[in-house]
């Protein structure tokens, strides 16, 4: 058991037999200012024990101490009860924790949880914004999945739509019987230059058309009736449409598995709204038919949802074709067919959406699905560049491959410039530089709160000082040159570690042994940012600690081993956390 739990079982034992109090209670981190390690909070239990705040926190102070063999004593500050702990039991758990190598806690009741990210659209290649959902949805399901709950990644292929027959239509006006193959080029990227072809044809003729039909050009254009024409004779089975739609699609599919594998991301199940929609439709039909959704006079279907404070939303249009949202029903009702012991869906989505998921989840509701109220919306503001947002139609993104082959140009000069890597083969420098670059493009996305937007930069993601992937990876190379070097004099870390702690040592071990707490709440959150800030907080007291006490100096054997010890602890956490947020850390660099 740890040091908290313990504390939290005693404190508990106590505000029970002291004051009748019968209640979970949280412990808090001491502040810096204030002397001890844990802070309980008594005004909560004032209406109980009847007394003052200070006497109420002393009576309960005594009882931990008296009851608590790692409590060594107590302060109180106003209505807030500081304790604490033994240094002999921060050693205690040091060696435990290396005896048994369980950096957390499992939790005792796991669940199948579906985690769904990236979900491309076919008609281009993947870009920055992709790259912060793929690396929120696989760090989240990473978590979620050490915790030891059943995780099922997956992402639904947005494969059909108005966008992709416009890609298929560009193609057919002026590709000319290019292939990605003729052209030398990676298949996402070949398909998304028709994309934007189509928007600059297209522009071009409502252009023209403007004079003529004013408001109705855009719609008018011949370019967009073709594509809608597509769209209708897709969703007809029109054989022609149907395998131009399949040969392009295939080219995308490739140029994604290529990015997903040099991304280190994989899924367990794909779907596809080409196969979803069709299910959705029928679900809409029937929610016409008990009444849960109404058809107009011109036959489209709509829900009126404006009793919930929402709007009326359509969900079939008049010529019978299906819009994202009854897609998005049926690719939920599929997934809760195909994992009957579902517990929870998150929908790794930007916030931009946050309205599309409110009328979804309703929509469910209404269709009946007791499993409505666990699907969750995991929301995540935009990336942005300097020079403003970026526009998939007229080709002004950043591309996820040339941004991942930047930032690893980017690493490899600042790593050679610096001259790290002057003990490694030329091999290991480049797969160094490759995990360089991928761990500061990762982290530098990752430590911002899923929340907030942010701007990317990545001349700052490679840099080898402050909170970058950078920093915390020479640190644990540091730490592997410090037990490669106590293995060969012989320093056996499991033997007696003494009594006595520094306080960089010690402040170092209390952090250590909150990672289980920081890592249960940042997976049950869904808040990688704050995994990758605890582990930032970590390397700086470890190089506080590095700087200011000698390890292979010290002033005896007893003092060597101890901290040893306590660097091959922190090296595994790091390894750990860093791993669980999808970055590779290395052992030289």
């Amino acid at each position: 058991m740890s040091i908290e739990e313990s504390l939290r079982q005693t404190t508990q034992k106590g505000l029970s037999e002291l004051f009748g109090v019968e209640q979970e209670i949280s412990l808090q981190k001491t502040r810096r200012e204030f002397e001890g390690d844990y802070t309980i909070n008594v005004f909560p239990f004032l209406k109980y024990s009847a007394k003052s705040p200070e006497i109420t926190a002393s009576l309960l102070g005594d009882y931990i101490v008296d009851k608590n063999k790692d409590i060594d004593r107590y302060n109180v500050v106003k209505g807030f009860l500081n304790v604490v702990v033994n240094t002999q039991s921060w050693l205690d758990a040091l060696k435990e924790k290396l005896q048994h190598d369980e950096l957390i806690q499992l939790t005792e009741s796991p669940e199948t949880i579906l985690v769904e990210y990236s979900s491309p659209n076919t008609n281009k290649p993947l870009h920055l914004g992709h790259l912060r959902n793929i690396f929120l949805g696989d760090s989240v399901a990473n978590m979620l999945s050490a915790l030891g709950h059943r995780v099922i990644r997956t992402q639904i292929i947005n494969d059909r739509g108005i966008h992709i027959c416009k890609s298929m239509v560009a193609w057919s006006k002026y590709g000319h019987g290019k292939t990605p193959e003729s052209t030398g080029k990676k298949g996402d990227h070949f398909v998304g230059d028709f994309y934007v072809k189509f928007d600059q044809e297209w522009k071009k003729q409502t252009r023209e058309l403007e004079e003529i039909e004013g408001d109705l050009a855009a719609e008018e254009a011949p370019l967009m009736k073709e594509a809608r024409e597509a769209l209708i004779k897709w969703e007809q089975g029109d054989q022609s449409v149907k395998r131009l739609w399949s040969q392009m699609n295939s080219w995308v599919y490739s140029g994604f598995d290529q990015t997903y594998n040099l991304l280190g991301v994989h899924f367990d199940k794909l779907y596809y709204e080409s196969d979803t929609y069709q299910t959705g439709r029928d679900l809409v039909l029937k929610g016409v038919e008990n009444g849960a959704f109404e058809r107009d006079p011109d036959n489209s279907v709509w829900a009126d949802l404006t009793k919930d404070g929402l709007d009326r939303k359509i969900l079939l249009r008049s010529d019978g074709t299906a819009v994202y949202m009854t897609q998005d029903v049926g690719t939920a009702f599929q997934r809760y067919q195909d994992f009957p012991k579902l517990k929870r869906v998150i929908y790794t989505v930007g916030n931009e959406q946050d309205y599309h998921f409110k009328v979804l989840f309703r929509l469910l509701d209404l269709l009946g699905f007791s499993w409505a109220s666990s699907c969750y919306h995991l929301s995540y503001g935009m990336v942005e560049l300097p020079d403003g947002k970026m526009k998939s139609r007229e080709g002004t993104v950043v591309d996820a491959d040339e941004l991942v082959a930047e930032v690893i140009e980017k690493a490899s000069i600042e790593s050679d410039t610096r001259g790290y890597n002057f003990e490694i083969t030329q091999d290991e420098k480049e797969d160094l530089h490759r995990m360089i670059g991928l761990g500061a493009l990762k982290y530098f996305i990752l430590k911002v709160d899923s929340r907030k937007k942010m701007l990317f930069d990545p001349a700052a993601s490679v840099d080898l000082h402050g909170n970058t992937a950078p920093f915390i990876q020479y640190t644990h190379a540091r730490i592997q040159s410090i037990i490669r070097r106590a293995e060969a004099e012989g320093i056996d870390y499991t033997d007696d570690l003494g009594s006595n702690l520094e306080p960089a040592e010690q402040d170092l071990l209390v952090h250590i042994m909150d990672y289980s707490n920081v890592f249960r709440d940042a997976a049950e959150s869904y808040s990688p940012s704050n995994l990758a800030n605890y582990i930032y907080d970590l390397v700086k007291l470890y190089n506080t600690f590095y700087q200011s006490l000698p390890i292979f100096q010290a002033k005896n054997k007893i003092e060597s081993r101890r901290r040893v010890a306590i660097s091959t602890l922190t090296g595994k956490i790091v390894k750990h956390g860093m791993g669980t947020l999808g970055i590779e850390v290395p052992d030289k660099m």
